[in-house]
C-alpha cells in the first residue's frame, strides 16, 4: 500500500473505494541495514528503491562531537520552555566530558543526562562537571563487569548495577536514584526486598 502510494501517488480511505490523489513528501528512517536486508529477502527490493532516492547516512552520535553543544542547547530550551525555568549554562569542563563520552544510547541518551542535570544540579542556571560525571565514567573494570552480565536474569543484572552504583556513591541514595534515573523510593523498595531475600547486607 505504501509503495502505490509513492508510485501512484494515490490511495483509497479505509471503507471507500473512491481513490484519492496525494502530495506529500516522504522522509524514512531506520537503523537498519536496508541493503543488507534487501539481500537477505527482508524487505522489498521495489519499496527500498523508492525510498532510496535521496539517502542521508547520519553517523551515531559518537562519530559527531561537534554536534554536541547545539543539541545541548536544543534540550536546554525545551527543558526551560516546558518548566518555565532559566536557561541552564554548561561549563566548559562538562561540555568536554559530554564530548568525549562514547554515547551507546546515541541522541536519547544525551538527551536523558541534559534533562536529568537540569532536575538534579543544585546550583542554579549551571550544569557542572561533577554532576554529570559520575552518569558518564565507565572505566575498564566497568566495562568488563557489563559484559560479564551478559547472559543473566535481568533481575541479577538490575541487582548489580543498582549495587554497584550504590557503592560507587558511598551508599548515598538519593545520588544514586539519580544516576540510575529511578525514584528514591524506588530504590529503597529494592534493598528492603533484597535485605530481606538476604540476598544484600543489612548496611546497604
Amino acid at each position: 500500500k505504501l509503495l502505490r502510494v509513492l508510485q501512484e501517488s494515490t490511495f483509497e480511505r479505509v471503507g471507500s473505494s473512491i481513490s484519492q490523489q496525494v502530495d506529500v513528501r516522504v522522509v524514512a528512517t531506520t537503523n537498519r541495514d536496508l541493503e543488507e536486508a534487501v539481500a537477505d529477502g527482508k524487505f522489498r527490493t521495489d519499496l527500498f528503491y523508492r525510498l532510496n532516492v535521496v539517502p542521508i547516512d547520519l553517523p551515531p552520535l559518537r562519530q559527531r562531537a561537534s554536534d554536541i553543544p547545539e543539541l545541548c542547547r536544543h534540550f536546554l530550551h525545551q527543558v526551560a520552555r516546558r518548566e518555565n525555568s532559566v536557561f541552564r549554562h554548561i561549563e566548559p569542563e562538562a561540555m568536554r566530558l559530554l564530548q568525549r563520552y562514547d554515547w551507546p544510547g546515541n541522541v536519547r541518551e544525551l538527551q536523558n543526562i541534559i534533562e536529568r542535570a537540569c532536575v538534579l544540579e543544585a546550583e542554579p542556571g549551571v550544569i557542572r562537571a561533577a554532576t554529570i560525571e559520575p552518569w558518564l565514567t565507565i572505566s575498564e573494570a566497568r566495562a568488563s563487569a557489563i559484559q560479564d552480565l551478559a547472559g543473566k536474569p535481568l533481575a541479577d543484572i538490575e541487582k548489580q548495577v543498582i549495587l554497584s552504583t550504590l557503592q560507587q556513591f558511598k551508599g548515598h541514595r538519593q545520588k544514586t536514584a539519580g544516576a540510575l534515573g529511578i525514584g528514591v523510593r524506588t530504590l529503597g523498595m529494592k534493598l528492603k526486598r533484597w535485605k530481606e531475600e538476604g540476598a544484600v547486607a543489612e548496611t546497604a
